[in-house]
């Protein structure tokens, strides 16, 4: 369902919107769940899902996904997981690296979750996203939020 609040006309300045972004999985590999929490315009948005057999890792990336792929419009991002594998793909250039390396990681061995890699990198080319690393079970009331939205989305 598209993010109705998000949408830029021509000529509006870009939306602004924050997502928290969390996974979970019972088990790595094993059942897993993602969640995000979207905010724009004093207007929240909750959304989750669930895979019968992932990883941690994947529910991660696939939250991100999942929370940006509903943004109809080019928007303005500040984005906040508490997943370092993903905010260190772009803020450290993990990814830059992978792409001019083949996709392959510093021990020369394929970089995992490819598949979802090439859909960040898209999302991430479609909106302007600032890319911020938050603790991780601390007092962060929408990070904690995520982490039940995915928990509770954990496909058993």
């Amino acid at each position: 369902m598209p993010f109705d609040f998000a949408a830029s006309g021509k000529g509006e300045p870009m939306k602004e919107v924050i997502i928290y972004t969390d996974g979970a999985c019972s088990g790595n590999p094993g059942p897993g769940g993602w969640g995000a929490i979207l905010i724009a315009a004093g207007i929240e948005k909750e959304l989750s899902g669930g895979e019968t057999n992932t990883t941690n890792q994947r529910m991660e990336l696939q939250a991100a996904i999942e929370a940006l792929s509903v943004l109809k419009f080019s928007c303005r991002v500040k984005l906040h997981s508490d997943s370092a594998y993903l905010i260190n793909a772009f803020r450290q250039n993990w990814l830059r690296n992978w792409q001019a390396n083949g996709w392959l990681n510093s021990q020369k061995k394929p970089v995992e979750n490819q598949d979802l890699w090439f859909k960040l990198v898209k999302l991430n080319q479609q909106h302007h996203i600032e890319w911020i690393k938050v603790a991780g079970h601390q007092d962060n009331i929408y990070n904690n939020r995520c982490d039940l939205l995915a928990k509770n989305a954990v496909k058993h």
